[in-house]
């Protein structure tokens, strides 16, 4: 049995989105988090996150913490979804290489944006412009990052791009990759799924 510990409008999202794509069959469970940037919400007691964060996936008795992971596990146990690259394949290298870098170069790098270090320090700068680069060296070969096929790479890296989208220099490329990926049927799924957002998410929509 799978289970996903989900806080709506948030990062863990992208892994029902995922689960979407996967296809198999798995429960949410809704749970509260402390949100730094408007310092709302609050650790859920509920949460199996070690941290109190999101996303947890728990299959059966094990339990698995961090985007990263869960994808790469939720790929590896369910290869007939066709989204990962199995031990042994030649794609495997690429496949574990972006997963990785995602959480641990381009996120990093997109958040010294966001908070505006990119602005004020040349390293943040360069850290950013260097996962701009490589973002789009992958498009201009696309129409996925991996090439021709589809996997767990772009519902990581799309979903981070569709969020902090003002925070990415314009690019026709991106924009038609982001049409295209979002266009998916299980994204309209996981959307649906995603649950009611925290108020000043409702209240930023509104102004």
């Amino acid at each position: 049995m799978l289970t996903l510990f989900h806080a709506p409008w948030s990062r863990s999202g992208r892994i029902v989105w995922l689960m979407e794509e996967i296809g198999a069959d798995y429960d949410i469970r809704y749970v509260d988090i402390y949100r730094a940037m408007s310092g709302t919400g609050a650790r859920d007691s509920a949460n199996l996150h070690p941290d109190g964060k999101v996303p947890a996936l728990l299959h059966d008795d094990a339990l698995v913490t961090e985007s990263a992971a869960i994808a790469l596990y939720l790929t590896d146990l369910h290869p007939n979804a066709n989204l990962g690259a199995p031990v042994g394949s030649p794609e495997r290298a690429a496949y574990v290489t972006w997963l990785a870098w995602t959480a641990g170069e381009m996120e990093p790098a997109f958040w010294g944006k966001i908070n505006g270090t990119a602005e004020t320090d040349p390293d943040a700068k360069k850290r950013y412009d260097a996962s701009v680069a490589r973002l789009l060296g992958a498009l201009e070969k696309g129409p996925y990052l991996m090439g021709e096929r589809f996997t767990a790479v772009d519902v990581m890296i799309a979903s981070a791009l569709a969020w902090g989208r003002e925070y990415v220099p314009e690019s026709d490329l991106i924009d038609a990759y982001l049409e295209r990926v979002s266009a998916r049927p299980a994204n309209a799924r996981a959307t649906e799924k995603d649950g009611t957002p925290p108020a000043e998410a409702v209240a930023a929509q509104a102004a």
